[in-house]
């Protein structure tokens, strides 16, 4: 027998649009001698073919991830660090992941390579065009870690020193933790500015971890694991 693309055998196995079929393979539906196949253009000859009673005949939608960065990993290896193996076990999306989720994603809000905490990887290019411009407009909170002289230490210059283009950032709440760790709540914040008005403080900066955008949170992601974006998160 010669070879035939999957999709159009499963189209004459079911009798069906071979669309529909092109959806039910990428939406992984479909299994090949036991084995999920989601290339529609993968050759068959005798194999068995499968339809699993579950399947839904939609559009394998555009997803987007939520990473724990691991402080040290730099913006160019983030992407990578999305793979089947580091999904967090704490994922409750709901979301079937496909072999297509782990292909064409790019970073839509970043952290330097010191710091940790939530990064947004995604292929929705609504929610990358949003992040890229709407980030410094969206709250965010921080957790900052400081050490030093604390007879030095100055909050009320660390809220005066929040600034960019020279003008304060307003707004932002500032809260101790702990004896050395700060948050951070409030729009237009980013760890750059952080830094700068935590020296200006006499405080020197050990780490800094993002814990939230809008209404998105970490959670207790563990660093190096990710998982999806919920239907009903919004930014």
């Amino acid at each position: 027998m010669l070879p035939i693309r999957l999709d159009k055998r499963l189209a004459e196995l079911l009798g069906c649009p071979r669309g529909e079929a092109r959806r039910y393979i990428e939406g992984g539906w479909v299994r090949v001698d036991g084995q999920v196949v989601e290339q529609p253009q993968a050759a068959v000859t005798t194999e068995q073919i499968d339809l699993d009673p579950a399947a839904r005949d939609e559009r394998a939608e555009r997803v987007s991830m939520l990473l724990a960065k691991p402080p040290g990993m730099p913006a160019d290896a983030l992407c990578a660090q999305i793979t089947p193996e580091t999904q967090s076990p704490l994922d409750a999306s709901g979301t079937r992941p496909l072999q297509r989720h782990f292909h064409g994603l790019q970073l839509a809000a970043s952290l330097p390579a010191a710091d940790s905490g939530l990064v947004v990887i995604s292929q929705d290019p609504l929610i990358l065009s949003h992040l890229q411009q709407q980030l410094s407009r969206t709250e965010q909170e921080f957790l900052v870690d400081v050490q030093g002289e604390r007879a030095l230490w100055d909050v009320a210059r660390l809220q005066a020193g929040l600034k960019e283009n020279g003008r304060t950032i307003p707004g932002c709440k500032i809260s101790w933790q702990s004896e050395q760790r700060l948050r951070f709540a409030g729009k237009g914040l980013h760890p750059r500015m952080l830094r700068e008005a935590c020296a200006g403080a006499s405080m020197q900066v050990v780490g800094i971890r993002r814990l939230r955008i809008g209404r998105v949170s970490l959670g207790k992601l563990a660093a190096g694991h990710w998982r999806y974006l919920g239907a009903d998160e919004r930014f």
